[in-house]
């Protein structure tokens, strides 16, 4: 229902999960700009709840630390859409909710900037075992296109970390 508006085929998602289930790990999220789609999608194959651990929706800035343990003081210092925000989100949806991996998204989806950062701008966090890796995208289109966009990077790379 929610990966093919956001033009991702099944088959890869399915393969991320069956990625995950054969290490015996875990994922979990903390989404700012896609507000649970990453979570939405890999709950879309049978079978997820085996790896997918839980997921926060940290749409507001004071969230980023409430919930997920962002430090206020990099908010604060460098506003929410921040590659460190980003790194500092996935180790909070990993350590929150238990998971071997945790991913984190932070963005300007648009129309307007935010805090001085263009419409486009995403950093995405990834915690494993391996440690903590962020990597920014510079996403074009509408609203809809980059939030899309920012999660099939998202599902891409931690397809890629888990290769």
């Amino acid at each position: 229902m929610i990966l093919e508006p956001l033009g991702l085929p099944f088959a890869q998602v399915a393969e991320l999960i069956d990625a995950l289930r054969r290490r015996g790990e875990t994922v979990a999220t903390a989404e700012s700009l896609t507000a649970g789609l990453v979570a939405a999608a890999l709950t879309e194959v049978p079978g997820s709840s085996a790896v997918v651990r839980g997921g926060l929706v940290v749409y507001a800035t004071d969230l980023k630390d409430r919930l997920a343990g962002v430090d206020p003081q990099l908010l604060a210092e460098h506003g929410a859409v921040h590659p460190d925000v980003a790194g500092q989100l996935a180790v909070g949806a990993s350590e929150r909710c238990g998971a071997d991996w945790g991913v984190g998204l932070t963005g300007v989806a648009g129309p307007d900037p935010q805090d001085g950062v263009a419409p486009g701008t995403v950093h995405l966090g990834f915690c494993g075992p391996q440690g903590v890796q962020v990597r920014t995208a510079s996403l074009g289109g509408g609203r809809h296109a980059v939030r899309a966009a920012a999660v099939r990077v998202a599902l891409e790379h931690l397809t890629g970390l888990l290769r």
